[in-house]
């Protein structure tokens, strides 16, 4: 922008076409001194000037914003001094009298306030998990101990997640330092897990970690310790800017459409009485938030450490930090101290598995054990779901059974689609008894939502179904009614996502292709049309949205048009069960047919490689996070309902309920209260949040549709989670 020149270029449709996928920035980034100073904003101007430019979307951290902010302000001023000088008349200078600014938070540390994530943060979390996944077979095969140091000068936020997504036996950050004494702490908890039969230590660093005096903490000096001190085979590595590389992952393209959308809309609202804003992700909802602000708050995290007030410092990073520091706290204290073989337990939890697999089971299913086993509850494994239960395939969980089961795809409990009336209800009820149940979590798809509401409406007819009971939606199709979003849903697009990335990649040496692509769901529309996002894709075919032969008529003619227009690939989604008639088969020949001689068409059929691998990062802790608020309720209901006989008995429509994720609260929703938004015909809810932003994939697909606008959010929202922090 200070140069000017050929810095500053028109982007046409085309220009942007296939880099969704690829990682940096294709228009490059740097940090200008220049431009800190009034010689160098005044030249910034007068090119922007030039070009005729007067709104400007600014995609970088704190620094970069703040120095867009005052560009913002100096803006009145900078134009006087053109005029003055001659270079632009008195009729330009009033013509562009205002600069619009709108930010866009790019920084991998989610060191900014005001959004949950930033762009990028998720990518980085993919790179570090990958590495910490690779470091622990290795560790494990030698019983090493591994001290990672990753990116965060000034925020622990990768540091805190990678911790509670990989099981890392402890965690160093700057906001939350150790107390004095926490280096005989840290060996005499590696002590006593490798006695227990742990095989390996992951300890994580960020790169600013300090102890609670300021000093710095560094991996050299945690591998002398637990060297010297335990006499253990420790070693250091250091990912540097390893994180900042790779693609992007499935969650931060979807945000940067959503949030350039915005950033888009807020431009063309923007006045000359409206601040500057941040385009911000609040839960699932892009918002606006004032950028300055947002600049104060996070600096006021800076100066809260400096001045050692480490709780102002987590307080102000916001809800979703203090969440994930209270429950790595929250694990990171768990002992083993229930686990002896044989004790007997007076009231026990039981879990397990409804439905098809899906990434991120396993790591709820090791958070309830755990939580629940330290809480002094037996917790009882129930494999193979209600089928498993009839056959008494029911066994107590111990502490170090769920070792490495957070970072473990598939479903460790095994699971299958059978309902509890299919199995006898009278049966669940005697085994519920027999195995002295007094909780059950279910984990699982819409069979699990199901089975619970069959148990919830015969509890007149079954007392021993009068038990606190939860579901934790898990299934890659997201089609439980009461939530937003499930577990295993990101896995299975960051593989979708991945696919798609190399098919296109497969036509790089050949000429004008275009690939229909069929993904799962049953009859849910979200895998196809997040995918379709996240893919840069053409058009995503759904059931929820209906089509006919003129709506793909009009597709082929104008995926026909771009190619002509110099577009050298196309991407089109269907889900499985989009309809019965318009087959993924039936639109490949569609498509081949009507572009011959402009494209060739192939297609592919994903399959059950969308349900495999490794769970994501954000898989892992939402599966850990929501288990532990279970286990939780659980305990509380349990306390609350107790009967004479030792028993418990509750009956009430808040004892059934599912566990969701809704707009930016977890939120316990009564089953009973969910039936009325299901369409069991179809299994799937009869709203969906994520349907308005289809108009959004047309628009990037170059078709005219209209995408509505988010809200403004007016002020932070930090009160529960401050006290929970407290708490």
């Amino acid at each position: 922008m200070v140069d000017g020149g050929d810095h500053i270029v028109l982007a046409e449709w085309k220009t942007v076409s296939n880099i969704i996928q690829r990682g940096g920035t294709v228009i490059g980034s740097a940090r200008c001194k220049d431009f800190q100073t009034w010689e160098g904003r005044v030249k910034a101007a007068y090119n922007l000037l030039e070009k005729g430019i007067t709104n400007l979307v600014c995609i970088g951290g704190d620094g970069s914003l703040t120095g867009a902010n005052q560009f913002r302000l100096d803006w009145t001023k900078i134009l006087e001094e053109l005029v003055g000088a001659g270079k632009i008349t008195a009729d330009k200078a009033n013509e562009c009298a205002h600069l619009n600014i709108v930010g866009l938070v790019g920084s991998i540390d989610n060191d900014f306030c005001g959004t949950d994530m930033t762009i990028g943060a998720d990518s980085a979390l993919h790179r570090i998990i990958e590495a910490i996944d690779n470091i622990a077979t290795t560790a494990s095969s030698h019983q090493r101990c591994f001290v990672m140091e990753v990116m965060g000068r000034h925020c622990g936020y990768l540091a805190l997640v990678a911790a509670l997504a990989s099981e890392a036996d402890w965690v160093l950050i700057p906001e939350w330092p150790p107390e004095k004494g926490w280096e005989d702490v840290l060996c005499d908890k590696l002590s006593q897990e490798r006695k227990m039969g742990q095989r390996l230590n992951i300890i994580i660093i960020a790169e600013g970690a300090i102890d609670s005096e300021g000093k710095a903490i560094t991996p050299d000096y945690v591998k002398n310790l637990v060297s010297t001190k335990l006499n253990y085979d420790t070693r250091v590595t250091i990912l540097g800017h390893v994180q900042r590389g790779g693609n992007p992952s499935a969650f931060d393209r979807i945000l940067s459409c959503r949030m350039g959308a915005e950033a888009v809309l807020a431009l063309m609202d923007a006045t000359p009485d409206t601040p500057a804003c941040v385009i911000s992700l609040d839960g699932n909802q892009t918002v606006r938030v004032p950028l300055l602000e947002c600049v104060a708050r996070t600096k006021a995290v800076q100066k809260a450490m400096d001045e050692k007030d480490f709780h102002k410092a987590v307080e102000l990073r916001g809800r979703a930090f203090i969440n994930n520091l209270v429950e790595y706290r929250r694990l990171s204290k768990v002992k083993a101290t229930h686990d002896e073989a044989g004790h007997v337990h007076p009231y026990n939890l039981a879990v397990m598995f409804v439905g098809a697999p899906a990434c991120g089971m396993n790591a709820a299913a090791r958070a309830f054990a755990r939580i629940g086993l330290t809480e002094g509850y037996g917790v009882l494994a129930i494999h193979y779901g209600f089928e498993g239960l009839g056959h008494d395939d029911v066994a107590p969980m111990t502490w170090t059974e769920v070792q490495g089961w957070a970072g473990a795809g598939g479903a460790r409990l095994k699971t299958t689609r059978v309902l509890p009336d299919k199995v006898g209800l009278d049966t669940v009820a005697a085994k519920l008894k027999k195995f002295n149940i007094h909780a059950l979590l279910i984990i699982g798809g819409f069979e699990a939502f199901q089975s619970l509401l069959l148990l919830a409406e015969n509890r007149d007819k079954y007392p021993e179904f009068c038990i606190p009971m939860i579901v934790i939606p898990a299934t890659i199709s997201n089609n439980v009614p009461g939530t937003d979003f499930s577990l295993g849903t990101d896995t299975s697009l960051n593989a979708i996502a991945d696919i798609c990335d190399r098919i296109k990649q497969s036509a790089s040496g050949t000429k004008n292709r275009v690939f229909v692509i069929e993904t799962m769901g049953g009859y849910c529309g979200y895998l196809a049309t997040m995918s379709a996002l996240a893919g840069g894709a053409d058009a995503a075919y759904i059931f929820e949205e209906p089509f006919g032969i003129t709506d793909l008529q009009g597709d082929v003619a104008h995926i026909a048009a771009k190619i002509k227009d110099g577009v050298k690939r196309g991407l089109i989604l269907r889900n499985e069960n989009a309809n019965p008639n318009y087959t993924s088969d039936f639109i490949f020949r569609l498509y081949a047919e009507e572009g011959k001689g402009i494209f060739q068409c192939r297609f592919n059929a994903l399959g059950h490689m969308q349900q495999g691998g490794r769970p994501s990062p954000f898989d892992r802790n939402l599966g850990t996070k929501m288990a532990s608020k279970c286990v939780e309720t659980l305990i509380r209901q349990i306390e609350a309902n107790k009967t004479a006989e030792g028993g418990v008995f509750t009956n009430t429509p808040d004892t059934a309920t599912v566990l969701g994720l809704l707009k930016q609260r977890s939120q316990f929703t009564p089953v009973q209260e969910l039936k009325s938004q299901a369409d069991f015909v179809h299994r799937i809810p009869k709203e969906n949040w994520w349907l308005k932003l289809r108009p959004l994939l047309r628009i990037l697909a170059k078709h005219e549709s209209t995408y509505e606008v988010d809200v403004w959010k007016e002020e932070f929202d930090d009160y529960e989670a401050e006290e929970k922090l407290q708490a």
